[in-house]
């Protein structure tokens, strides 16, 4: 007889999906999103905010900080991470599949009367018209997990204006293809502090702190002064998961910052 409270590898793909792109404080059976996704793949909101917490017990990011989540993890989930990990591109491929098996795109459609909705991966408008690239989707990925990382706010300021946050490539898009959707190639940066970063004005030091480009001290740009310098030596705000590679970090300070 079949084990009807054995998660289907579809449900577990979504609870993957969910516990990227949900904040860490947010696991919890009241959280709307986990309310209408448990409807949708078939498990109670509770149950679902319970696989969350599991799944946050084999983050390193979160259990180096003492936060265990739950400890019942099963060996499925043990496998699913090593899958997710190991091959970023290919998950969200198969989260994809996933979606479509269980129908969700259209669920959550058909659950909201707004014009426009961004479920995350499709975007739908009004006429129902899909625009859909691969490319596309996996940033929208990629962004979304990175932000909830850091509980949208830019490690560096603080600021916590979604509209003013960007999820930047530690490593570059363009030169790493495997860890493009890794969130531990990531960081939350206010657009100003991405755009620095990706400049090579700033970098992130073994210590976790900011580092200023020396050639740009003594400028008189008071702006500057107060935007970057000012956080020279400042500690950045870890995430609630995903901690950036150091290896990532590394290349970054060795190869795109300009000391």
């Amino acid at each position: 007889m079949p084990d009807r409270n054995r998660w289907t590898r579809q449900q577990l793909l979504i609870a993957f999906k969910l516990y990227c792109e949900i904040p860490f404080g947010k696991f919890h059976q009241s959280n709307p999103t986990i309310i209408q996704y448990g409807k949708i793949i078939g498990r109670n909101p509770s149950a679902l905010a319970m696989k969350l917490s599991n799944i946050a017990s084999l983050d390193p990011a979160i259990t180096a900080t003492g936060r265990k989540g739950l400890t019942k993890a099963s060996n499925s989930d043990k496998l699913m991470w090593e899958e997710m990990t190991s091959d970023w591109s290919l998950f969200l491929v198969e989260i994809q599949k996933a979606e479509k098996e269980l129908k969700i795109q259209s669920a959550l459609n058909n659950e909201t009367d707004n014009d426009f909705v961004d479920n995350g991966n499709v975007i739908y408008l009004g006429s129902n018209k899909i625009i859909q690239s691969t490319q596309r989707i996996g940033q929208h990925f990629f962004r979304k997990s990175v932000l909830s990382a850091y509980d949208n706010k830019c490690c560096i300021s603080g600021l916590s204006i979604p509209s003013m946050l960007v999820a930047s490539h530690i490593i570059p898009w363009r030169i790493d293809e495997k860890n493009r959707l890794n969130p531990s190639n990531g960081l939350c940066l206010s657009s100003l502090h991405d755009k620095a970063f990706d400049l090579g004005i700033i970098t992130v030091n073994e210590n976790m702190k900011v580092m200023v480009s020396r050639s740009k001290v003594g400028k008189d740009d008071h702006f500057f002064d107060s935007a970057i310098m000012a956080f020279d030596g400042a500690s950045i705000k870890g995430p609630e998961k995903f901690f950036p590679h150091k290896e990532f970090l590394s290349y970054h300070r060795q190869n795109i910052f300009k000391p």
